[in-house]
């Protein structure tokens, strides 16, 4: 144990507080955790799972008749907690009537006051909007009636995040110039078509020509369109290459580049490489041709770091499906981009036949409903239980058995995902299940062992938050995980998690051969999350379904929450 972490343990055993959750508290505060909290417990709040009537309670036994519900600490902590649950929630911002509403539901008497504590402290940031979309100014008597600023309060690194990424997706746009003229890039990917054996239809062009002459492009495509976006990743790599200024193919994690460079390989086999986007972030960006693939697992504070790695005149290309969920991260970016209209964005549709089962399981789940769809090849399966327990038995005997003997799909190419991580069900119970069948052993790291499949919780030099890989050893403090492209990192065995089993939000990005859904009565539900959980599967998926009934219900519906940004307003006053 480390002396910050003992120090923060004495300092909540004061309050009444579990030793605990030093750990967490000293990687939420830094080092000097103990003299903060010391000062302010109602810091206990930056963890998660504390709730404000726990919080008040250490309070009031450490600081005495000082602990006062109109105390500035307690009323900035109460901003502050409010912001970090929106932002779990996908919300990057919130507007501050609506914010102020909140604050006061959790017991600040004076919400007015609390949001200008939270200011004060530092804890949170404001910004202002006149963006009004497209509406014209009114006028009265022949003059313009300026539009009310509206305020936003947003957690600081958040926050500016979400600024930095709209100045520097202006910058891009101010600094771009066409990668070639229209008739060049046109001729070039036909000749990239003809030279991998595909024809170059209107669509297909349209999308590559224009990703070549504007400075960010929006590849829209849905599901089974892997082909397509496969054909069009070969079409501008061959504009990269025939302009001299190189092109640069990634995913969001190391499994997802995998599966885009196995499409590309279908294809030809002289394939550009793929990377995983921590891969290619590491190294300065060099190429002028950037594409990025599911581009919708990417949050705000991931795409200000790509964008901001662009030297300037970088063409970016971001391909997405917007029939899936938004990130697990705050923010909705792609969908901002598009609905920003802003003239450097072009918007393309790319969009396939239905090439079979899963694809048209899919299109049917995009459209508000499930259909049990005939599946000769047993692309899609669909499994009854009656029970979580039954669940997890279940899973463990498509994982281990069905799959592979049935499909000729190694069980190490089939990732289960469930909804949630807790419950009778969720991923720690699968996990548990999995880890006892298939790697048994005392968890000699933390819980883990050599040869486990695991889940990087964090990102780090090469790797993402939401990479799949295997333990391969652990040596002074250092965990050397396998990803899916064959490529060892060094990782801190304290991000591994159990990766048999990832939620749909980890899951995000990603793609496998095969998929096990699992779902329970508990499992909340919608469109998206189960299009998205779907499309993760590349050649079959089964559904465990003890939802009873919840899996209609929530398709048909749950089209989503919305999410607060101010991404469209940033990027319009750019």
């Amino acid at each position: 144990m480390s002396e910050a972490v003992e120090q923060v343990s004495a300092v909540l055993d004061r309050m009444g507080a579990p030793p605990s959750l030093a750990p967490r508290l000293v990687a939420a505060l830094g080092p000097g955790a103990a003299a903060e909290l010391d000062a302010d417990p109602w810091l206990l709040l930056r963890l998660p799972r504390v709730s404000v009537e726990q919080a008040d309670f250490c309070a009031r036994r450490h600081l005495g008749p000082g602990a006062r519900p109109d105390d500035p600490r307690r009323l900035g902590a109460l901003t502050a907690h409010v912001l970090r649950q929106a932002a779990a929630r996908g919300h990057t911002a919130l507007e501050e009537r609506r914010l102020a509403t909140i604050v006061g539901k959790t017991g600040a008497p004076d919400p007015a006051a609390a949001l200008e504590a939270a200011e004060a402290s530092g804890s949170t940031v404001v910004f202002e909007s006149t963006d009004e979309g497209d509406e014209d100014f009114d006028f009265e008597d022949g003059v313009p009636e300026v539009p009310e600023a509206e305020r936003f309060h947003a957690l600081p690194d958040l926050g500016h995040a979400e600024q930095r990424l709209g100045a520097q997706v202006a910058r891009l746009v101010d600094t771009g110039e066409p990668v070639m003229d229209a008739l060049t890039a046109e001729e070039t990917a036909r000749a990239e078509a003809e030279r991998h054996g595909f024809a170059l239809g209107g669509e297909l062009g349209t999308a590559v020509v224009t990703a070549a002459l504007r400075p960010v492009t929006v590849l829209l495509h849905g599901p089974g369109d892997a082909a397509e976006v496969a054909r069009a990743l070969l079409c501008l790599h061959g504009i990269g290459e025939h302009s001299e200024v190189g092109c640069a193919v990634a995913a969001p994690t190391a499994q997802g580049a995998s599966a885009v460079a196995a499409d590309l390989g279908r294809l030809t086999d002289s394939a550009p490489p793929v990377v995983p986007l921590a891969r290619l972030l590491a190294a300065p960006v060099t190429a002028g041709l950037v594409v990025v693939c599911e581009a919708m697992a990417l949050d705000t504070v991931r795409m200000a770091e790509l964008v901001s790695a662009c030297p300037d005149g970088t063409q970016l290309v971001l391909a997405a499906d917007p029939r899936q969920a938004p990130s697990a991260g705050p923010g909705r970016v792609v969908a901002d981009l598009v609905a920003s209209r802003t003239a450097h964005t072009a918007v393309l549709e790319v969009n396939g036949p239905v090439t079979g089962p899963l694809t048209e399981l899919a299109w049917e789940v995009a459209g508000g409903s499930w259909t049990d769809v005939e599946a000769p090849e047993r692309e899609v399966v669909r499994v009854p239980a009656a029970s979580p327990e039954e669940t997890v038995h279940r899973v463990l005997q498509l994982l281990t058995d069905s799959i592979p003997r049935a499909l000729d799909i190694g069980s190490e190419h089939v990732q289960v995902v469930a909804v949630r991580e807790d419950g009778p069900a969720g991923t720690a119970a699968v996990n548990a299940a999995c880890k006892e069948r298939l790697n048994p052993g005392p968890g000699e790291h933390g819980g883990l062992d050599v040869g486990d499949r695991v889940l990087l919780a964090a990102g780090g030099p090469g790797y993402t938050r939401g990479d799949v890989g295997y333990l391969r050893a652990v040596d002074g403090g250092v965990a050397a995980v396998e990803l899916a492209d064959g490529s060892r990192v060094d990782a801190d065995p304290g991000a591994l998690r159990p990766g048999w089993a990832v939620t749909v939000a980890a899951a995000h990005g990603s793609r496998w051969p095969s998929v096990v859904l699992a779902l329970t009565p508990d499992a909340p539900l919608s469109r998206p999350l189960v299009y998205t959980a779907l499309t993760r599967a590349v050649r079959h998926v089964s559904v465990v379904d003890a939802s009873g009934g919840g899996l209609e219900a929530g398709v048909r519906d749950n089209p989503g929450t919305e999410r607060t940004t101010r991404l469209v307003g940033v990027l319009r006053e750019a």
